[in-house]
């Protein structure tokens, strides 16, 4: 019999409500999907795929899951950066879902890549600017001058920058230095080493719910609100696999509700799976950082019947936004790189419901 998780004492409700959610037998090997990305996915799309194993979601849609993460550097994909790296492997056919930034996608599509989006599972840009709080810098005119850090090259600073035009600062008045990720971003903030960070807004969040660190954001209006973290695959997989798809999109879609509904359960398992002590603290800790970001969620509103879906507007003004800002050379059609056609199957089941025995999970 399936179980929900192994290593931890688990209530009877939770196995209870673990085998109501899911029980199917062994996928059959043509039910096998290999999801590709980069060594180091965001931390809403590892919490995603966590809450999906350990609540046997991919097991009730017949399907076995596998992960591959792989090293590397997209530079040749420009802003897109290490994201590139599920996009190109699954472009090349080694992999069936590249877990991606749309950046990708887009520029990918001038030098021969054809990916479509299928299931947006960040709704909200992930690239933010951000400074201490406390810093001198108030408004983007004050970034005039201004050093900013970035995880690796190739991340997708100069884009979100390009909000500084409407506040005089050219882009020659801006230099980026590479200062990583964690402990060492957060010294290269709080010593001065930069003045500010262009960084996935999730990954900041994780160093003021862990490292006791505030920061001022500044969204650019444009791209605020536009989806930029997908699953997408070929055209071909979307045609030959679309069942398989489908039923991929709906496990994600009772995934996302069931962290915005239970995040200290999803905190839970998610540590188990880091390799993370599971204390009462690093759960509440994690959760906390779930809450945070519950608008990176694809379920802000787990009552959406269009959780997951991707505006076609959104989409082309982003691929115009790319296209004015010299990022990419010409645009390329929206219905090109995206698809939504596995959305309404994906949220075609009763979701209060659903709501309501998340919920009671422990």
């Amino acid at each position: 019999m399936t179980r929900c998780a192994n290593g931890l004492l688990r209530s009877i409700l939770t196995l209870a409500a673990c085998a109501a959610l899911a029980w199917a037998g062994p996928a059959r090997a043509d039910e096998t999907l290999t999801v590709t990305g980069s060594a180091n996915p965001t931390a809403f799309f590892e919490v995603l795929m966590s809450a999906a194993r350990h609540a046997n979601l991919f097991a009730a849609e017949g399907l076995t899951v596998n992960e591959h993460y792989t090293a590397g550097d997209m530079k040749q994909y420009g802003a897109g950066g290490a994201a590139g790296v599920g996009a190109l492997l699954v472009g090349d056919g080694k992999g069936d879902v590249a877990t991606t930034t749309l950046e990708p996608i887009l520029q990918g599509y001038e030098r021969g890549l054809r990916l479509q989006s299928f299931f947006m599972r960040v709704p909200q840009y992930e690239w933010v600017l951000a400074v201490v709080d406390g810093s001198p810098i108030k408004t983007l005119a004050d970034f005039k001058g201004a050093t900013l850090g970035e995880m690796q090259a190739a991340n997708p600073a100069e884009i979100v920058t390009t909000a500084f035009a409407g506040a005089g600062v050219k882009k020659s008045d801006i230099s980026y230095r590479t200062i990583g990720h964690g402990a060492d971003a957060i010294a290269a903030l709080t010593s001065g080493k930069v003045s500010g960070a262009v960084f996935p807004y999730m990954e900041l969040a994780s160093y003021e719910v862990d490292g006791a660190v505030k920061f001022r954001y500044f969204w650019d209006p444009i791209t605020k609100d536009i989806g930029d973290g997908s699953f997408a695959a070929t055209p071909e997989t979307i045609r030959t696999k679309g069942d398989q798809l489908k039923r991929f999109s709906r496990a994600m879609v009772k995934a996302s509700i069931l962290i915005r509904e239970n995040p200290a359960l999803a905190a839970r398992w998610y540590l188990q799976d880091e390799g993370v002590p599971v204390t009462p603290q690093s759960i509440a800790s994690e959760a906390r950082l779930i809450a945070s970001g519950h608008e990176q969620l694809p379920a802000d509103d787990p009552l959406s019947k269009r959780i997951g879906y991707t505006p076609p507007r959104a989409m082309d003004a982003y691929i115009g936004y790319l296209v004015d800002n010299g990022q990419m050379a010409k645009r390329v059609p929206a219905a090109a790189v995206l698809t939504n056609q596995f959305i309404d199957y994906a949220n075609d089941f009763d979701h209060a419901a659903f709501i309501a025995q998340v919920k009671k999970m422990r």
